[in-house]
């Protein structure tokens, strides 16, 4: 879902080895930020061709061998099928991570993110049309986000 942590997670991937290949970046490069710079009923149509070449990015890396973090949701099985299927192929491990957010906390997040310039806006209506059409992963080797300390944290 928007706003619950897969960015800030694959960010903090990315700074290992890990390649962080994002969706939302690639969708702002070419179209601008959803809600500001084009409306929010044209980003399933602008995200479609812009996933496509996402897909095609993992693909020659893993053909790399490199590790890559996916920065985008994959909100129903199907396509979750399909991205394990496709790393699979491609003689790689994938681990499927899943961020859980209750719908509050969601808006919240949204509301503050979407007075940052930097970011799109996601409005209610538009979180609650992805939550409708999501399924949560049960049973399909999800786990939780796990963020190792790091060195400057005091640990107590």
């Amino acid at each position: 879902m928007p706003g619950s942590g897969k960015t800030t997670f694959a960010k903090a991937l990315a700074q290992g080895a890990v390649v962080r290949l994002s969706v939302d970046d690639e969708m702002t490069a070419r179209h601008g930020r959803i809600g500001k710079d084009h409306a929010e009923h044209e980003h399933l149509a602008l995200q479609a061709p812009v996933i496509e070449d996402v897909q095609r990015q993992l693909v020659e890396l893993l053909k790399e061998g490199r590790s890559v973090v996916l920065d985008h949701g994959l909100g129903t099985r199907a396509v979750r099928d399909h991205y394990k299927q496709l790393v699979t192929e491609h003689g790689a491990r994938w681990r499927l991570v899943h961020f859980q957010a209750d719908h509050d906390e969601l808006l919240r997040r949204l509301a503050k993110r979407n007075n940052e310039q930097e970011h799109g806006v996601i409005s209610p209506e538009a979180l609650a049309w992805i939550a409708e059409h999501s399924e949560a992963p049960a049973g399909e080797g999800e786990e939780p986000p796990y963020f190792p300390p790091q060195p400057d944290m005091d640990p107590g």
